[in-house]
């Protein structure tokens, strides 16, 4: 009893300065900036240290309920980032404008810019930016993992579409015009991943479509998000020369949630195999009876 008092009193010292130094270690205070980016600290179990989030973190709902609204992602205001005494930023390459990004830094933040490839390998490259920086390699490595097994088995799927739909990714009408994917674009992207064949290809980035083009085009089905730039989503088969395409004669519209469709987070497989399955629902059907 004796021999074991005094190994305690000697240990005593060390545990007390031990504790005063857990006490003493800042809890890390973050700003999120970019939908993919609060998904990944969510999916890393870091929801408590965020303090505040873009307009654009959508996912999970929680995020925006219970954390600060620090704008939309390109129009960020170093104000109300530095009002919340954040000790790290992690933003989505994009996120701005680069004089309130130039206005955190100054004042002492550290930022981190998130990369925003719209690609299984960007995927993985975001959560292992997110996972160094937060000195959380398992937990990186173990979602990674989860994520990369998603993309296997997706491109297992995708190898059994013979005939890949025509798809036209719309993100919105303007003035009766619609706003299509084209190529470079995470619509593009996406349809890819989905198997489908991009009816957007002849354009790069996000570009209006004439009634013209829109016939020519010749889609076999619509893809929109279920709220977009101009709102809810409009049902296209109501303008003329929608109500003339392949799309039209079996009314193929798929509309599906924004991030998960476009987001490129840890729920990518999962969306691209949903919208693999809506475009492709006959093959599918046949492969399987």
């Amino acid at each position: 009893m004796t021999l074991l008092s005094r190994r305690a009193l000697l240990a005593a010292p060390a545990l007390m300065l031990a504790a005063r130094h857990a006490k003493a270690a800042p809890a890390r205070r973050i700003v999120s900036v970019g939908g993919a980016v609060t998904e990944i600290l969510y999916r890393l179990g870091q929801e408590t240290e965020i303090v505040g989030v873009d307009a654009t973190s959508l996912y999970p709902a929680d995020a925006l309920k219970t954390k600060a609204n620090v704008g939309y992602i390109r129009a960020l205001g170093a104000e109300g980032v530095l009002s919340l005494n954040p000790t790290l930023v992690l933003a989505a390459e994009g996120a701005g404008p680069p004089d309130a990004l130039q206005l955190i830094a100054q004042a002492g933040i550290t930022i981190v810019r998130v990369p925003d490839r719209p690609s299984a390998d960007g995927i993985v490259e975001r959560v292992k930016v997110i996972a160094q920086t937060l000195d959380m390699p398992e937990r990186g490595a173990a979602l990674i993992q989860e994520i990369e097994r998603g993309f296997a088995e997706l491109t297992d799927a995708r190898a059994r579409i013979k005939q890949p739909a025509r798809a036209l990714f719309v993100l919105s009408f303007q003035n009766g015009r619609p706003l299509v994917g084209g190529q470079g674009t995470t619509a593009d992207a996406m349809l890819a991943l989905a198997g489908a064949t991009n009816a957007a290809s002849s354009l790069n980035g996000w570009k209006p479509m004439s009634d013209e083009g829109v016939i020519a085009a010749a889609p076999e089905a619509i893809v929109m998000m279920s709220h977009g730039p101009g709102g809810a989503a409009q049902d296209p088969f109501t303008f003329p020369a929608f109500a003339a395409t392949p799309a039209a004669v079996k009314r193929r519209l798929v509309v599906m949630d924004s991030l998960y469709l476009l987001g490129f987070g840890p729920r990518t497989p999962a969306a691209a195999r949903e919208l693999m399955a809506a475009l492709h629902a006959e093959q599918i059907k046949a492969a399987n009876p």
